[in-house]
């Protein structure tokens, strides 16, 4: 790769290091995340202090930055001293608009679930382990009581969450309380060494954390639930358009406008129709797109019969991916890509998907996450395609080649993510495509159900900017997924999402159609001297990049085939 050997002993390289290191103390189970145990006693401050100390970080990060010039750094040095330019103005601008006020009642990742996630990546396996487990578990009481003044700032400002979010919690949260104790998540999940050492935990649960759930409970449903908005949409919000236009922001990176963003996402699923309508004719359907995807529906061939059936059918699409992945990288990730069921607790709150990535030190790799929640819904040809976009070559390709990459400082291996959602996502969605182009996809019913997904995530762009953007309802998003061949079940699910997570659904495919529009760039400049290894390697070699950043550096990185 270009410029590999950046030394880590740069004046950029020295601050980034050092923000991470101080946002790791600010952060402590992102350090969990990433197999470091020294925060692993405490919980995230999400107090007003708390949010100072990391809006400060940041600005410090981005003025120190800043004030060394741009004039001979290297490329790392330049994506680096962009990245954090990146962040000190987003994390200020959502303090400032106290855009966290919206954002703090989440039914996918919200307070009330993230001891259950932490549980599955803290070990507390020996004496002193245990004690920190034990510790960050008394912590939560603290925690959710400052998560519960975020509530009543947000009743005061009206900035308040949309009222199916809220109630997606509140079930959330009644669901928890009403497990028995021998029953509970996090004992369960708990990686302790003995039994005695998990009747430990299971009292702490019961004297702190399900009081402290309790609490969360009472305060969404006695005051907070009736100052919810009804239309779920940031319009709905105070200066609900300056929100939303931050909340592109903060996922893309780029400005863009809701109505421009609208028409570019009709414009896709157009195209991405016409592709579908071909492989419905070849198949006897004529232009019966939704009657061909029905009679896949009902074909027992194209369902699981057990849960460890469609788990099984994922690790066989991944093995698939390794083995296609030498003809166009020439680097390949050591980390292995483990499958698992999504928890029972969250799997109908849950997406169909998702990933999470492997610790610095080997120690654990990736984790692609499948949804087994109905079963009928989950057909394997919609799960190639979602499992070449969260696994191989998508998320687990991009994200391990990150962790593991041998120059890059540890903001940039660990940290880039939160200036590059758009590039990680985007560059999910082209590994659906690329696996076509790999000949991955068994049958055309795979390939009807990459185009599906592809068709969804256009359709994000339609419905995260019709609800936030334009006022659409809750169901008019629901209506249109399903006319984009969403199931029922996944097109709720989706749909509480976007209301949960403004903007979120616009990185995939603006991410997309960057990479595929440097990649076109970059063929007609090059022509039959294109290198397609080279300009992944070089796409995904410098770890997630701010959209802006890549469109600048990534045509100096690409040079033609010798």
């Amino acid at each position: 790769m270009t410029d590999a050997a950046t030394p880590t002993t740069s004046r950029i390289d020295e601050i980034a290091e050092r923000f991470w290191e101080d946002l790791l103390a600010l952060q402590p189970t992102t350090a969990t995340l990433y197999g470091d145990e020294r925060y692993a006693d405490r919980l995230e401050d999400p107090s007003a202090e708390g949010r100072e100390r990391m809006m400060a970080l940041a600005q410090r990060a981005a003025a120190e930055s800043a004030a060394v010039p741009e004039d001979g750094l290297s490329v790392e040095d330049r994506i680096t001293r962009d990245m954090l330019g990146v962040i000190g103005s987003l994390i200020t601008e959502e303090q400032q608009n106290h855009y966290y006020e919206i954002g703090s009642v989440d039914q996918i990742n919200g307070p009330q679930t993230l001891l259950a996630q932490v549980s599955q990546f803290q070990p507390a396996d020996t004496p002193e382990r245990l004690e920190k487990w034990l510790d960050r578990l008394r912590a939560y009481g603290p925690y959710i009581d400052a998560n519960i003044e975020i509530l009543e700032d947000g009743k005061r400002s009206g900035r308040t969450a949309a009222r199916i979010v809220a109630e997606r919690t509140i079930r959330q949260l009644e669901s928890l309380l009403a497990t028995p104790i021998d029953e509970a998540v996090i004992p369960s999940l708990s990686r302790v060494a003995s039994e005695a050492d998990r009747e430990r935990v299971r009292d702490v649960v019961r004297d702190v954390i399900y009081p402290a759930d309790r609490r969360y409970l009472e305060a969404l449903s006695d005051g907070y639930l009736e100052r919810t908005r009804d239309q779920p949409g940031l319009v709905s919000a105070p200066d609900g358009d300056a929100l939303y236009r931050f909340a592109i922001r903060r996922w893309t990176t780029l400005d863009l406008d809701p109505k421009d963003v609208h028409e570019v996402g009709l414009a896709e699923l157009a195209s991405i129709d016409d592709e579908r309508r071909a492989i419905a004719r070849a198949a006897g359907f004529g232009d019966d797109v939704d009657g061909y995807r029905a009679s896949l529906a009902s074909d027992p061939a194209n369902q699981a019969s057990t849960k460890e059936e469609l788990v099984a059918r994922a690790n066989e699409d991944i093995v698939r991916g390794f083995e296609a992945a030498p003809r166009v990288f020439g680097r390949l990730p050591q980390a292995p890509c483990e499958v698992k069921p999504v928890e029972e607790f969250k799997e109908k709150d849950a997406p169909f998907a998702y990933y999470f990535p492997p610790t610095p030190d080997g120690s654990r790799g990736g984790t692609y996450y499948v949804n087994t929640y109905d079963l009928p819904s989950r057909t394997f040809s919609k799960l190639a395609a979602t499992t070449y976009h969260e696994a191989v070559p998508g998320h687990h390709f991009q994200i391990a080649l990150e962790v593991e990459h041998p120059t890059l400082n540890t903001f940039r291996r660990l940290g880039a993510r939160m200036t590059g959602p758009a590039f990680v996502e985007g560059w999910g969605l082209y590994s659906e495509r690329l696996a076509d182009e790999l000949g991955l996809y068994r049958n055309e019913p795979e390939r009807l159900g990459m185009l599906d997904a592809q068709a969804w995530r256009a359709s994000r762009l339609i419905v995260d900017s019709g609800m936030h953007g334009l006022g659409w309802s809750r169901q008019q998003s629901i209506d249109w997924l399903l006319k984009t061949g969403l199931s029922n079940t996944d097109a709720v699910i989706e749909t509480d999402r976007y209301i949960a997570w403004p903007g979120q659904a616009l990185s995939y495919m603006t991410g997309m159609r960057e990479i595929r529009r440097l990649r076109r760039e970059l063929e007609a400049r090059d022509g039959a001297r294109f290198d397609l290894k080279r300009f992944h390697d070089e796409l995904i070699g410098h770890g997630s990049l701010p959209l802006v950043t890549l469109a600048r550096e990534l045509p100096r990185w690409v040079q033609p085939a010798d």
